[in-house]
């Protein structure tokens, strides 16, 4: 087990089910998971939190790859494009998507003194839907982000 996010959770299972799903889903709709979408993933998945894209990039060019931001941004937007990943707007960085049950809207949790970030798996999709249905609006995208203090955060807080 590993202290990751806010509480302990078997993290090679997380990245194993994690790259298994991304490798079905790409196979089942005739998506091309390249070995640079792959390796982009698989740090995301590996760092298991929000990462900014030259972190990214930084982190390619030390295992040899070609130190080009483009290569990163269009590798990122295939993985947001595709619910592999998310983008974090209030930190403007990306994680991995750790709840592979297909369509959803994420909420994150962020620590605003460490900055780590959990993905929930609370939905709020009826509720706001039911919203936007009452004044006739069509919800095309939702990101939901709370900003607080992480148990560890807190604890050092007092």
């Amino acid at each position: 087990m590993d202290n990751i996010g806010f509480s302990n959770h078997d993290h090679s299972a997380c990245m194993g089910g994690s790259m298994k799903a991304a490798e079905d889903a790409c196979a089942a709709n005739g998506l091309r998971l390249t070995k640079g979408r792959r390796r982009v993933l698989e740090i995301l998945l590996e760092e298991h939190r929000a990462m900014g894209a030259y972190d990214i990039l930084g982190m390619l060019s030390d295992e040899g790859y070609a130190s080009q931001p483009p290569v990163v941004y269009r590798a990122l937007d295939f993985l947001v494009s595709n619910g592999f990943a998310h983008k974090v707007q209030k930190l403007n960085a990306y994680v991995a998507c750790t709840h592979s049950s297909g369509d959803h809207s994420p909420v994150f949790l962020i620590c605003r003194t460490c900055e780590k970030v959990v993905e929930t798996a609370v939905s709020l999709r009826a509720s706001l839907g039911a919203a936007a249905q009452d004044v006739g609006f069509k919800i095309e995208t939702t990101v939901v982000e709370a900003e607080g203090l992480c148990p560890a955060c807190q604890a050092a807080a007092t």
